[in-house]
């Protein structure tokens, strides 16, 4: 079978400060990972971050033997700058979801989203 993206949301901001654009797509695509079951990509900045059962399983054992309901994806975001950023997030719960949060230098909070992943996780 052939995977098949289908764009779920591009996201867009703006910086004021130098008319520069942080631009984050979500995708869904019907074969991710090693397994080929659905799930999400995250694109930015030459950043392909996919979300599928295995990883999602796995940060999600992670977290809650941290007793944590959610997990910033720190080697996977960009966010070398306090005031410039694109952060993602595992948030565990039924079902689980992956946060994205951008911000510009001239934004005084971040852009928040929040995308539902296509498959659940098992509390093992």
């Amino acid at each position: 079978m052939t995977n098949v993206k289908t764009p779920v949301e591009t996201l867009e901001v703006r910086d004021l400060e130098d008319g520069s654009t942080l631009a984050v797509r979500v995708e869904s695509c019907t074969e991710v990972g090693n397994d080929g079951v659905p799930g999400l990509q995250v694109l930015f900045l030459g950043y392909i971050v996919c979300f599928e059962p295995r990883m999602a399983g796995k940060l999600a054992y992670q977290a809650r033997k941290a007793g944590q309901t959610e997990v910033f994806l720190a080697d996977r975001s960009w966010a070398v700058h306090e005031d410039q950023f694109v952060k993602l997030f595992l948030v565990l719960g039924a079902p689980p979801a992956v946060r994205v949060e951008v911000k510009t230098r001239s934004k005084s909070k971040p852009v928040v989203k929040v995308y539902p992943l296509p498959f659940s996780l098992e509390d093992e």
